[in-house]
């Protein structure tokens, strides 16, 4: 099992490429999927933000069926035919390291993952206070009805409106029980027209449930809060998610009435402070007025039939590709000797290796027989072994991680008997840990 460290300096490699490579993916999709709309593209930027958590640990894993390029020698038995492949293969490569470094970094990373942990935490319980000091509004005459349209509309339960002279802008808050939040005196001085534009807008903030999924995300993304690029791509986030919300609140109000209400809103906020309350969602959430406006005023392309599906399925492709070959290029790390005797007489730690360098070490190497009763029998498939080769160039020991039982014996038997070049680290000798896969193949 690696260490701490070991799993820490892995995990910081990965990121720090691999969430750039996402981001740039994922703008490459949504450009490609804007026409569909907003909501398409929001998806794609959420994907994006998950992956970018989620895949520089899974790198760290071994994916061998995505890593294994070369194939070894193939020979031949009668009428059956045996191939083999080597190595579990590897990353770019080991990076090595001194000790106190890889401790100072990792000591540095969990520091600052701390800080964005504790600032999570510091604004949870400041939203919980910000709750508590709110004073609840009551609407009346028109904006009551309004009020009970949107209920109906957008099919939220449990809301109250309260107000608060600590936001400077409407936001909603709460998951179970919601809580649309308005600066003070807001209701008397927004004309009737403005004001049902911010609560639809927040009742479609309310539907989707945008309060909890921003939690989740920002819960999800600490491991890699210390990225700019994620940065970015929890911008897109915002301002997708703010045009998704546009286009529901204007399916209500109007979206002439709508753009002209927002236009009138953001004119109000600008001459006074607007500052943000963390964790909240609000209708400006996002500062991109110009492109929400037109989406809402324009017409939507709706894109349909073979394009639809051709647009869908390059980016589907695109994704995938991206995230094998990030899985497939995971970077390790492993700590390096240090120039004292002392250090260089301790045995190194056991590597892995690719399957290209282990095919030139080979000396001699016996070919599997294919069992006759299971030739018989047409039994075929492959057997996958693990090999651990020691300092000497002998395998020290091999075991079946799968395959057809009637092939097993054969094949350790065989690779029992291949030797290699001792594998060299520094110039030292090392022991090295790789798959061997038999494949059993029956023609006719």
């Amino acid at each position: 099992m690696r260490s701490l460290e070991f799993w820490v300096l892995a995990y910081l490699l990965n990121s720090l490429w691999q969430v750039p490579l996402l981001f740039a993916v994922a703008w490459l999709a949504a450009r490609a999927l804007r026409s569909p709309g907003a909501a398409i593209e929001h998806r794609v930027w959420v994907v994006a933000l998950l992956l970018q958590s989620l895949l520089p640990a899974l790198s760290i894993l071994p994916w061998e069926w995505l890593r294994r390029f070369s194939w070894g020698s193939v020979s031949r038995a009668g009428d059956a035919q045996v191939s083999v492949a080597i190595g579990q293969g590897t990353g770019i490569g080991v990076l090595q390291l001194p000790d106190v470094l890889l401790g100072a970094i990792t000591i540095l990373y969990v520091a600052v993952t701390a800080f964005f942990a504790a600032r999570f935490l510091w604004r949870a319980i400041n939203l919980s206070a910000l709750r508590r000091e709110a004073v609840a509004v009551a609407l009346t005459g028109q904006a009551a009805l309004f009020w009970e349209r949107c209920l109906k509309r957008f099919e939220v339960r449990d809301v109250s409106i309260a107000a608060s002279s600590r936001v400077f802008g409407p936001v909603t808050l709460g998951i179970r029980r919601k809580l649309l939040l308005l600066p003070v005196n807001v209701i008397e001085k927004l004309p009737e027209a403005d004001l049902y534009t911010v609560i639809a807008h927040e009742f479609a903030h309310m539907r989707r449930k945008d309060f909890m999924k921003n939690l989740v995300y920002e819960l999800l993304s600490l491991p890699v809060s210390y990225h700019p690029v994620l940065w970015l791509t929890r911008a897109r986030i915002m301002e997708s998610r703010e045009m998704v919300c546009d286009q529901m609140a204007a399916a209500v109000t109007g979206p002439n009435e709508y753009a002209q209400s927002l236009l009138r809103l953001a004119s109000l906020l600008i001459t006074g402070t607007l500052g943000r309350t963390p964790h909240t969602i609000g209708i400006f959430d996002a500062n991109v007025f110009e492109r929400r406006l037109m989406n809402v005023t324009e017409k939507q392309q709706e894109v349909r039939g073979v394009r639809r599906v051709v647009i869908l399925a390059a980016c589907a492709a695109l994704a995938l590709v991206t995230c094998g070959s990030a899985l497939a290029l995971g970077m390790h790390a492993n700590a390096a000797s240090g120039g004292s005797d002392s250090n260089a007489s301790k045995p190194h730690k056991q590597l892995t290796v690719s399957a290209d360098e282990m095919q030139q070490n080979i000396l001699t190497k016996a070919v599997p027989v294919y069992p006759p009763a299971a030739k018989k029998a047409r039994i075929q498939g492959k057997v996958v072994l693990d090999a651990v080769i020691g300092t000497d160039g002998n395998i020290e020991s091999l075991r079946v991680i799968s395959g057809p039982q009637e092939l097993q014996q054969s094949a350790l038997d065989a690779v029992r008997q291949w030797t290699y070049k001792p594998y060299l680290l520094n110039g030292d000798p090392v022991e090295v840990e790789t798959t061997v896969n038999i494949i059993y193949n029956l023609k006719g």
